[in-house]
């Protein structure tokens, strides 16, 4: 991933594309450095009914419209909200860029916000939260972060609660927007087929109505005691995570965490996969999984199996924990992981979208496109004995909770 551009416009807009020759098609993405990391209680959830809103109409294109003057073209348009980022991208063939450029452009500096469209798009995404309600395996990564990230902002969940998602009014929307999201935080993505001068020129025509204000600093995590914590659901399974917190990306140490949970539950010959499913038929999934930010992972073991054996499945993670803290990683098994990791990176930069999302997170994470040699260096440089030290720290029990 060297083969790319960065140009920095007059307002201070940055436009970083890639040329990917044997394709035919592009990804575009419209990144701001704005999510539900940045909302406090009484604004949890508006980042997320922004983007919604950000679809349902202009000054000059309705929701129909908006969607219809890509689609057929034969591409789509489509975004997400994280904690810590809000992305509105489009996909479609190289002929297409400015076209689809435009619309997304409309989008995020002329969208309406109009009242009635606010109170059904309101009611939509409250379906949304009751449809995570009713699925375990999705609620349960909402409880174990509320958990385990309490007393920040990071542990509020990206979709928000139902009040305030009825409440919020136009204003209420119109005013976040002009005191967070702006040309410091704002930065255009493409791979494919992309011509770089070309995009540059497009963004200089079309980005002239995103504000320049100062940014505020987020607020740094800060570690709370842990705890566990049980909701009851009217179920057939029992849903379990075990984890705690670890590197974020502002540390290069986070690659050693990122071994750790490959080894311990990515993939069928991964230690909990082998010792839970195969050994005694416990559960049909379980993982291992890190969810990074920029300060700060959660990190943790996933799985769901009857009520009868969850007792027996949570004593034999803590084993596997404490095997990681006790005895060195096998030779083979850390070089299983790193190239399991290794090739699933690459082989998902087979495809432009991921390939922009990872430009995305890069510029955003790093302020600077991260070169895939310096990251698959990061992976092979982790060593037995780094795994086995801190193992010592990430499996302490004041780390350690369950949800």
């Amino acid at each position: 991933m060297s083969n790319y551009k960065v140009t920095k416009l007059s307002n201070g807009i940055r436009i970083v594309s890639e040329r990917i020759e044997h394709v035919n098609s592009f990804s575009l993405g419209f990144w701001f450095n704005v999510g539900s990391r940045d909302e406090k209680r009484q604004t949890n959830g508006i980042s997320h009914l922004i983007e919604h809103m950000f679809f349902k109409g202009t000054k000059t294109r309705s929701a129909r419209r908006l969607s219809d003057d890509i689609e057929s073209l034969g591409g789509y348009l489509n975004a997400f909200t994280s904690k810590e980022h809000t992305c509105f991208y489009g996909r479609g063939m190289d002929r297409y860029l400015e076209k689809t450029f435009v619309v997304l452009a409309d989008m995020v500096q002329n969208s309406v916000f109009d009242a009635k469209e606010l109170k059904k798009e309101a009611r939509v995404v409250i379906d949304e939260l009751h449809d995570i309600e009713d699925s375990p395996e999705e609620l349960i990564f909402d409880k174990f972060e509320t958990n385990l990230l309490k007393g920040t902002a990071l542990s509020m969940p990206i979709i928000g609660t139902e009040n305030n998602v009825a409440d919020f009014s136009r204003n209420d929307l119109i005013d976040y927007i002009k005191a967070n999201y702006n040309v410091n935080n704002f930065c255009v993505i493409a791979s494919g087929a992309v011509e770089h001068d070309k995009l540059v020129s497009i963004a200089e025509k079309y980005l002239t109505g995103i504000k320049s204000i100062s940014t505020k600093e987020r607020k740094k995590y800060k570690k709370q005691p842990t705890s566990n914590l049980f909701t009851y659901k009217d179920i057939n399974q029992a849903h379990l995570i075990v984890g705690g917190t670890t590197f974020g990306y502002d540390r290069k140490e986070r690659a050693i965490s990122n071994v750790i949970s490959n080894i311990l539950g990515e993939g069928s010959s991964s230690r909990l996969f082998q010792t839970l499913r195969e050994k005694n038929g416990i559960a049909y999934q379980i993982n291992s999984f890190m969810n990074s930010f920029y300060d700060i992972s959660s990190f943790g073991v996933y799985l769901s199996t009857n009520e009868a054996s969850l007792k027996k499945a949570n004593k034999l993670i803590l084993e596997e924990f404490d095997s990681m803290k006790s005895k060195m990683v096998m030779i083979n098994e850390l070089k299983r992981a790193k190239e399991y990791i290794k090739a699933h990176v690459q082989m998902s930069l087979e495809s432009t979208s991921n390939r922009m999302m990872r430009m995305g997170h890069s510029l955003l994470y790093f302020k600077k496109i991260k070169d895939l040699e310096e990251s698959m260096n990061e992976i092979d440089s982790v060593t037995r004995e780094e795994i086995l030290d801190y193992s010592q720290v990430l499996f302490d029990s004041t780390n350690v909770s369950s949800a």
